[in-house]
This record gives structure tokens, sequence and C-alpha cells, in this order.
């Protein structure tokens, strides 16, 4: 697990390595007892508990000075329940092996994000999502969850049992419990075609609601420095398959986004003056292309560019107001943006803390390459996101406090009521739950 290497002195650092940890012990658990034995262990040490998986969020959400829970022995599908259509996986599992399990056996989720190294607990407790008009981010594809409590006991949930533990825990910021298995709804494997293709970002405004209604999962990349976009939709196909060719796969895949685009973000780090030019180049370098696979091989893509990334979901209405500001914003700045920003929409979901609760939402997502100062960028765009009430990734870089989620989460008190009564010692806070839940 490169992303979670750990330094010789028992550091712990994050993937896009601006978080780091020094846990007092490390514990791989083999089983959800042996899980529930270091809880308890843990709690008579007088020592906080985290949970981490591959590390992909850019907040301290994970980092511990405790015990650091470590999943990689509880992966693997427990069980496939054809006639409930669901899958049942441990919570270490990464998605990239459960999508090539279901696969293997004619399944697939309904949606998913765009990259696929992220283990399946990690993935739903900080609401990693896609881009879908009817289907949302991973945790709403939830019908069951099982997590150990602070008391070190297990606990079901589902609509059915527990269901107020169950509205809260799918996004539970791991301050709920540990999560030990989820069960998710699948279907018959499908095929969808992908179809990506340069458009005048004043278009993609402009037509944005047309787009997003009459695709599946419309998305799109803005330029900045540039009025480009590439935009991709993904509708299901009655095929026939139709892969990217591994030469043209190669190309767009390794090439241009992971190989050309790292070059371009050193230059950029090295010599801010020319991000404008690189931009211009390297949003018409991308051509229009179609092709059709199995969802997971249209949903996600290789990331090998390490960056740190601030992204926040606004109402959908919202949308256009946002993107217009933040391009004012870089333009008078003087800011210098090597990395394209990234906007899906998810339709509203009925889980406590989810940033589609309740309301259908666009996400606006920034991105900074790797040992570039990002503050300047990120604090301007954060300031535009939440004028428009914007509910920022728990994953992801941001600056709010539980004061702000007060405001912008009509539900946060329920979430914090249910902490009190299964998390009372607080077991599982970190500084990260302090400042986003309050004490």
């Amino acid at each position: 697990m490169s992303s979670t290497a750990s330094g010789k002195n028992g550091t712990w650092r994050n993937w896009g390595g601006n978080v780091s940890a020094r846990p007092a012990r490390q514990v791989a658990p083999a089983s959800v007892e042996e899980l529930a034995a270091a809880v308890r262990r843990a709690a008579e040490d007088g020592l906080k508990v985290k949970a981490v998986g591959t590390g992909h969020s850019f907040t301290s959400i994970a980092a511990t000075d405790g015990v650091l829970i470590r999943p990689q022995l509880l992966t693997g599908i427990r069980k496939i329940d054809r006639a409930a259509m669901t899958v049942t996986v441990e919570a270490g599992t990464p998605l990239k092996r459960l999508n090539a399990a279901l696969a293997r056996e004619g399944l697939s989720l309904t949606n998913m994000g765009d990259i696929m190294e992220q283990t399946v607990s990690g993935a739903t407790s900080t609401g990693t999502h896609g881009t879908g008009r009817e289907s949302a981010s991973i945790a709403a594809q939830i019908t069951a969850l099982e997590l150990v409590t602070a008391d070190g006991s297990v606990l079901t949930c589902s609509e059915k049992e527990n269901p107020e533990v169950f509205a809260a825990a799918r996004i539970g910021l791991g301050a709920l419990g540990i999560v030990t298995a989820i069960t998710f709804a699948v279907e018959p494997i499908f095929l969808l075609t992908a179809r990506e293709e340069p458009m005048p970002l004043d278009r993609v405004l402009a037509e944005f609601d047309q787009l997003w209604a009459e695709n599946e999962h419309f998305e799109f990349y803005w330029f900045p420095h540039t009025g480009n976009t590439n935009t991709k939709r993904n509708n299901r196909s009655a095929g026939p398959e139709q892969p990217v060719g591994q030469l043209a796969g190669w190309f767009e895949d390794e090439f241009l986004s992971n190989g050309v685009f790292r070059v371009a973000q050193w230059v950029g780090r090295a010599a801010p003056a020319t991000v404008p030019a690189i931009a211009r180049i390297s949003s018409k370098a991308l051509s229009a292309r179609t092709y059709t696979d199995i969802p997971y091989k249209v949903f996600t893509s290789p990331r090998r560019v390490r960056f740190v990334e601030m992204e926040y979901a606004v109402p959908r209405a919202a949308l256009a107001q946002t993107l217009g500001e933040l391009k004012s914003m870089v333009e008078r700045s003087g800011l210098r943006v090597s990395f394209p920003v990234e906007v899906r929409t998810a339709p509203a979901d009925d889980i406590t803390l989810s940033t589609a609760s309740g309301r259908d939402s666009a996400y606006v997502a920034v991105h900074m390459f790797r040992g570039t100062p990002y503050q300047a960028y990120f604090t301007a765009a954060e300031r535009i996101f939440t004028a428009h009430e914007g509910r920022p990734h728990w994953g992801k870089v941001h600056t709010r406090d539980a004061e702000y989620f007060t405001r912008v989460y009509p539900r946060f008190g329920e979430f914090t009521a249910l902490r009190d009564r299964l998390d009372p010692e607080r077991l599982f806070q970190n500084d990260y739950l302090r400042r986003v839940l309050g004490s």
C-alpha cells in the first residue's frame, strides 16, 4: 500500500503528502473480533482510535497520535445475494478490487467516483462521489453497514435496523465507530458509452441545464486562464463494446493525462509565468473521442500526478454564477493555476452529512500540483463557495468548522446527538473532528 507508506520512524503520511501523523501504535486486525479487542484496549490505555484507508483524503480526518487501525487484512467479498441484488464487503477492500470482483460475477455498482484506489469504507465515510443525474455518491448505494462502536460492541444498521444510525453512518467521518463491513446495492453489469469533447466554457454554462438533463452522467473540466473546457457524457448503451484502443488509451490517459501533464506541472511550478500558455496548449491537446465499456473502465481513470484538492458542493442552480465568479477571481488575482477545475453533479440524498443532503448539488473542485503553494488560490475559491452556502468535501482541504456546518446542514444537530450517544467519551476524536463537529 504505497499510498500509506509509513516512514521508518512510524510516521504515517497521506497520498497528497500534506498530512502526517505519528501514532502511538498501529494495528492491522484480521477479524472484526480483533478490531473490537483493539478498540477496547485503546480505551483502557487512554488512547484515541482512528481507522485509516489508503490516505486519499487531503484533510487530517484519519490522523491520530493514538491507535491507528489499518484495514489491509479486512478485505474481500463476504457474500453476494443475487435475490436482493446486494454485495457485502469487508471495509478494507479497495474499490478497484471490488469493481473487478463484481465484473467477474457479472455485476456492477450503479455509479462511482473517478479514482478507485481508496478502500470502500474510506471512500464512503468521506462522501466520495462521481457525477450523476439520478445516481448519487457511493455511500448512497449502501443498504446496510456493520460497525464497531466505542464500547467495543458490533452494531449493524440498515433502513429497518437502527435506521437513525444508518441515516448518519453511511457518511460517518469516522466519528460514530469503525466500519467493518458494507453492503452495497448492485445491478447486472451494463455498458456505458463515454463521449468526450472540448466545448467553450460560455456554451457549457449557457446550456448546462440541458446537458445535465440529457445525460445520465455529465461532467466537465475547465482550464483556468482559458475559455476552454473538456466535457464528458456517460450514458448507458446497448453496445457493442468499443474500448479505447491501447495506443490511443496510452496516449490520452498515460501520456497526456499523466506524463505530459506531470511535466507541464513541473514547468509551471518552476516558472509560473508559463502557466497560461501551458493551459491553452493543454486545453486544446485533448480531442473528441467516444468509447463503450463496462462501468468501472469508463468512470475511473488512473491519477499518477500527485495534487492537493479542495471541493465544494453548491446548490445546482448556483453553478453558473459560482464558476463565473471563480473565473473572474483567477483573472483578477494574478494567480497561476495549472490544474483544470472539475465540475460534477449529484441528486439530493437522505444521508445526514452528505454534501448532497436534501439538495440537488453541483461540485466544483479546484486542484494544485503537490508542492505548489495553494493557500492563496484555495482561500479565494473558498470565499466564493461559502458565499453560495457551499458544503466542502469531508476529505478535501477546507477551513470550515462546526459553527459553519450548523448553518449549511439542516440535520447537523441530528448527527452530533447520535455521536454523543455512540461515542460519549470521544474515543474516535481527533483534531479534525473537534473542528468540524465541535467538542
